[in-house]
């Protein structure tokens, strides 16, 4: 369906709840290293429930990995520093998504290379309210993505 890519994940609850939403959407899940927790850590595995034998995940050793193994991709950059709204582009099944680490999100070259690929989820305009939840983040935007197209197989 659409494949969700991690970039440096720090939070084992995070993914945990971002592995459950893609088992239950039918995406699949990237995740680019360094993590900031073991795959077998207990958090990971107690968010994700028994959601693990749903998953297609794929682990890769940097970003550079992960471009060199996905050549071609249409991908995305959900970011607050983006530009477009995340409902302003019409996305395609097998579309990537890509999130940054939880801390300092998508690396600032990534984001000046590409940024018509760059997409915001629109929040308040305040300075205290930095960012969502990267899991939330997962979740709004990979419902959109489903919704555009319809939500297949789903009921």
């Amino acid at each position: 369906m659409f494949n969700i890519v991690l970039v440096e994940p720090e939070i084992p609850a995070n993914t945990g709840n971002v592995a459950r939403t893609c088992a239950v959407t039918n995406c699949n899940l990237h995740l680019v290293k360094p993590l900031g927790f073991s795959i077998n850590d207990k958090h990971l595995k107690r968010a994700g429930l028994d959601y693990w034998n749903l998953l297609n995940v794929q682990l890769y050793e940097n970003l550079e990995d992960f471009f060199l193994k996905n050549s071609g991709i249409e991908f995305y950059l959900v970011t607050t520093k983006g530009n477009n709204s995340y409902t302003d582009k019409n996305y395609r099944p097998g579309s990537y998504f890509l999130f940054g680490k939880e801390t300092k999100g998508l690396p600032e070259k990534l984001l000046f290379n590409y940024p018509d690929k760059c997409i915001k989820i629109p929040m308040l305009n305040n300075k205290s309210a930095r960012s969502l939840n990267l899991s939330n983040s997962v979740a709004i935007v990979t419902y959109e993505a489903l919704r555009q197209i319809g939500f297949p197989n789903m009921k």
